[in-house]
């Protein structure tokens, strides 16, 4: 597998993206923004992640996605790490990345690659998202913030 800068005429991987996130207006435009990454095997793109500056020396992992067939298989692991070494390449201070609170799984990963818990953006999915979102079955509502010094 290797992960790299999705090339400027590559079709954004949408199917991936909504994984993360189920807004296309939001990944669209954050996207927009930001700089795509993605992960290949054998010609097939299987994950990507976003890196978003959003402050002086500070940048977001605004997604993390791999493919469903792939899961368990430590591809989420191996793009969040790559994603703190792009950032500290890049001269980046601190790395930040937000997850909703019913993501359980998205929570210990982020702790296994470093990040601590800094915060709590409450009613976040409610405000900004039109339709209920469920995972784990618990209602997605808050946003966890956790954060690396790089």
């Amino acid at each position: 597998m290797i992960i790299r800068k999705q090339k400027p005429d590559e079709r954004l991987p949408m199917e991936l993206l909504l994984l993360a996130d189920p807004s296309e207006k939001m990944v669209k435009e954050y996207t927009y923004r930001g700089e795509c990454y993605v992960a290949e095997l054998e010609e097939r793109i299987i994950g990507v992640y976003v890196l978003l500056p959003t402050r002086p020396e500070t940048i977001e992992l605004v997604n993390v996605a791999v493919a469903e067939e792939r899961h368990g298989q430590g591809i989420g692991k191996q793009l969040v790490m790559d994603a703190v070494k792009v950032a500290r390449e890049k001269g980046y201070k601190t790395i930040e990345v937000g997850t909703g609170n019913s993501g359980v799984g998205q929570l210990a990963l982020y702790q296994k690659c470093g990040f601590r818990m800094v915060g709590v953006d409450v009613d976040f999915f409610v405000r900004h998202y039109p339709e209920e979102i469920y995972e784990n079955g618990i209602q997605c509502r808050d946003m966890i913030r956790l954060s690396q010094d790089l």
